[in-house]
C-alpha cells in the first residue's frame, strides 16, 4: 500500500496506515511551493537584513549575526550540537510517522528548505533508511529538538541508522541504498529540527492503540456482565439518549448487540433478587463511551497537528516575509497526550473493577472464588486478579498532567514549554498496561460463562470466547499463568477478539 501524502488534508486513517507499514510519497504538486519559500529564504541569506535561523544565531543567540559565508557552517553545526538525546531508541514504525509527518510540514510550502533535501528524506523512507533516535531529551518547545536533530544527523552523513535490520552510520546507510548526504542551506537545519512531529508521531501510536484497546474494551465488558449474569436493562437507548453523549449512545448501542440473544440473559430477567448491578457494570456507556469521546476529540486534535507547518520561522511567500511565531510549541499536541492518558487509565480502572468483581465469590452471583472449580487446593485467578490492581494503579499515576510541568530552558529564552514528548511517550506502556487488564478480564469472563453452562452467551460472545479459547484453555487447575496472560493481551492488542466477533465496532473518526 502507498499513500500520497496531500499537506493540509491527510487523514487520520492514512496516517495510521503508514504506521502500519504503509510506503509514502509527497504529491509533486507540493515542489512549487516548497522551492517558493526556498527562494525566499535564499534572497533574505544574502541580505543585510538579520532573519532569524537564516542569518543569526539561534535561541538566546539570535541577536548574533552570520556572515553569509558561514551559513552552511551554521546549520550543520545547529544539527550536531543539538544531538542530545538519550535513552531507548525510538520504535521503527514512530520514527518513520515522524519523518513523514515532517513531510507534510514540509510540503505546506512555509518552511524554505529546497526540493533536494525533501527528496532525499522521502526517498530515506522508500528504501528503508531509519535514523536512530534516542527517546528522550524533547521539553516539547521550541519544537522536538534534540530527537529530530537526531534524525536530521542522517540526512548530512551523521548520526546512526538502521537498514536491513542493521545499525550503521549515516553515511554508510545512505551508500547503502545509493544516496548522497545534502549540505544544508540557509534555515535548512532549523526547518528541519523546529517542530512537533517527534510528540506528534508517539502521540498518533498511543492514540491508535488506545482506541484498538477501547474497542476490546466494549466486547470483554460485554462478556463480563453476561458471566455475572447482569442486566442489560441500563443499556437502553432511551436511558441514553437522554444525555446525549455521542460516544456513551454509542458504546450503549455496542453492547446491547453483543448481548443480544443470551440465554443467560433471558434466564434471569424476571425473578432476580437483585435491583442493581455495581457501576463497573452499570456505568459501562457512560465510562467507556466518555473515553470514546475524549479519545475523539484527542484525535481531531492531533489530525490537524499532523497537517500543520510548525517550524520557525516561517516563510509566507504571499506577503513576501519571513516571520517568527510559535507554532513549534506542543501545547495541543501536550493536551491531546493527556487527555488520552486519561481516558486509558480509566478504561483500565473500570475493567479492574470487573475482574475483582468476577473472582468475588460475594459479589459474583453464585460464581465460584477465583473462578476455580476446586477452591482450596486451587488458587484460580487470584493473582491474576492482582496483577491487573498494580496494572491499573500504575496507569493512574502516569495518567497525571504533563503540559501543567513546564520548566524554563535555553537561559530563560524559551520559558514555557509544553512537555508534550514525554506526555506522549508514555502512552504505549499505559496501552501495553490496558491491554493486560483487559486480557485478564477476558480470561476471567470466558471462565464465568463456562460455569452457567449449559446456558449459552450470545453468538458474538461464543465467537469471542471460542477465539480465546484457541490460545487460552479453560482453567480446571492451577497452571503457570504467565503465558495465558501474555496470550490474552496479544489477543487484545491484535484485535484478534473484536475480529472473531464479526461485529462492527465504532471507529475514532466516526
Amino acid at each position: 500500500m502507498s499513500i500520497t501524502l496531500h499537506p493540509g488534508a491527510v487523514t487520520l486513517a492514512e496516517l495510521e496506515a503508514i504506521y502500519r507499514g504503509a510506503a509514502v510519497a509527497l504529491d509533486p504538486a507540493c515542489c512549487t511551493a516548497i522551492d517558493a519559500a526556498a527562494e525566499a529564504v535564499a534572497a533574505a541569506a544574502k541580505g543585510s537584513e538579520p532573519v532569524y535561523g537564516v542569518n543569526t544565531g539561534f535561541g538566546k543567540l539570535a541577536s548574533l549575526k552570520i556572515a553569509a559565508e558561514d551559513t552552511e557552517t551554521l546549520q550543520r553545526n545547529l544539527i550536531l550540537s543539538h544531538c542530545c538525546g538519550v535513552g531507548a531508541p525510538m520504535p521503527p514504525e514512530i520514527t518513520r510517522l515522524m519523518m513523514a509527518l515532517k513531510l507534510i510540514s514540509f510540503g505546506r510550502g512555509a518552511s524554505g528548505v529546497r526540493w533536494r533535501a525533501v527528496e532525499l528524506l522521502q526517498a530515506m523512507l522508500d528504501r528503508g533508511v531509519i535514523p536512530v533516535v534516542p527517546g528522550q531529551g524533547s521539553v516539547g518547545a521550541s519544537g522536538d529538538l534534540a530527537p529530530l536533530a537526531h534524525m536530521t544527523a542522517v540526512l548530512i552523513g551523521e548520526g546512526t541508522a538502521t537498514f536491513d535490520g542493521v545499525e550503521l552510520t549515516g553515511a554508510e546507510a545512505l551508500e547503502r541504498v545509493g544516496l548522497e548526504p545534502v549540505v544544508l542551506g540557509p534555515k535548512e537545519g532549523l526547518a528541519f529540527i523546529n517542530g512537533t512531529q517527534f510528540s506528534t508521531a508517539y502521540a498518533l501510536a498511543g492514540l491508535f492503540g488506545a482506541w484498538n484497546a477501547a474497542q476490546s474494551a466494549l466486547l470483554v465488558s460485554a462478556m463480563s456482565t453476561d458471566a455475572i449474569m447482569g442486566s442489560t436493562a441500563p443499556l437502553l437507548p432511551e436511558i441514553h439518549a437522554l444525555r446525549g453523549h455521542a460516544g456513551q449512545i454509542e458504546a450503549a448501542g455496542v453492547l446491547r448487540d453483543l448481548l443480544d440473544g443470551s440465554e443467560i440473559r433471558e434466564s434471569h430477567r424476571h425473578g432476580d433478587t437483585r435491583v442493581q448491578d455495581p457501576y463497573c457494570i452499570r456505568c459501562q456507556p457512560q465510562v467507556t463511551g466518555a473515553a470514546m469521546d475524549i479519545m475523539r476529540q484527542a484525535a481531531r486534535t492531533l489530525e490537524i497537528e499532523a497537517n500543520a507547518a510548525t517550524d520557525n520561522p516561517l516563510v509566507l511567500t504571499g506577503e513576501g516575509r519571513i516571520v517568527s511565531g510559535g507554532n513549534f510549541h506542543a501545547e495541543p499536541v501536550g493536551f491531546a497526550a493527556d487527555m488520552i492518558a486519561l481516558a486509558v487509565a480509566e478504561i483500565g480502572a473500570i475493567a479492574q473493577r470487573r475482574v475483582a468483581l468476577m473472582v468475588d465469590p460475594t459479589l459474583s452471583f453464585d460464581l465460584p472464588p477465583f473462578l476455580t472449580p476446586n477452591p482450596g487446593l486451587n488458587s484460580g485467578l487470584m493473582i491474576a486478579e492482582v496483577t491487573t490492581a498494580a496494572l491499573m494503579s500504575e496507569n493512574k499515576h502516569l495518567a497525571t498532567p504533563c503540559v501543567t510541568d513546564s520548566t524554563p530552558t535555553s537561559a530563560n529564552q524559551e520559558d514555557h514549554v509544553s512537555m508534550a514528548a514525554h506526555g506522549a511517550r508514555r502512552l504505549l506502556p499505559m496501552v501495553a498496561n490496558l491491554t493486560h487488564i483487559l486480557g485478564v478480564e477476558a480470561m476471567c469472563a470466558a471462565q464465568g460463562i463456562g460455569f452457567r453452562e449449559p446456558l449459552a452467551t450470545s453468538g458474538p460472545l461464543q465467537s469471542a470466547v471460542a477465539r480465546l479459547r484457541e490460545a487460552v484453555p479453560a482453567l480446571a487447575e492451577d497452571r503457570y499463568m504467565a503465558p495465558d496472560m501474555n496470550a490474552a493481551a496479544g489477543l487484545i492488542a491484535s484485535g484478534a477478539l473484536v475480529a472473531a466477533t464479526g461485529m462492527e465496532f465504532p471507529e475514532v473518526t466516526s
